[in-house]
């Protein structure tokens, strides 16, 4: 067993969201067949999913279910 270390999690969550935001301009390509707009909307859907997850996270915070006091 191991422990990764910060880097690794930021490499393997960088990694996930670049193949993440690839697929998303492929598809809308293949849809519209427009780069700009494929590139524009990939660019847009990684900005608003990091700003979601952000939030996201900060409500959990706030969440008690599932936390341990130590």
């Amino acid at each position: 067993m191991f422990n990764e270390t910060n880097i690794r999690s930021i490499m393997k969550a960088v990694s996930w969201r670049f193949f993440g935001t690839m697929t998303t301009i492929i598809i809308v390509y293949v849809m519209f067949k427009r780069l700009d707009i494929a590139v524009f909307t990939g660019l847009l859907e990684t900005v608003s999913k990091i700003a979601l997850y952000f939030v996201h996270e900060r409500i959990w915070n706030k969440i008690p279910v599932g936390k341990n006091n130590e």
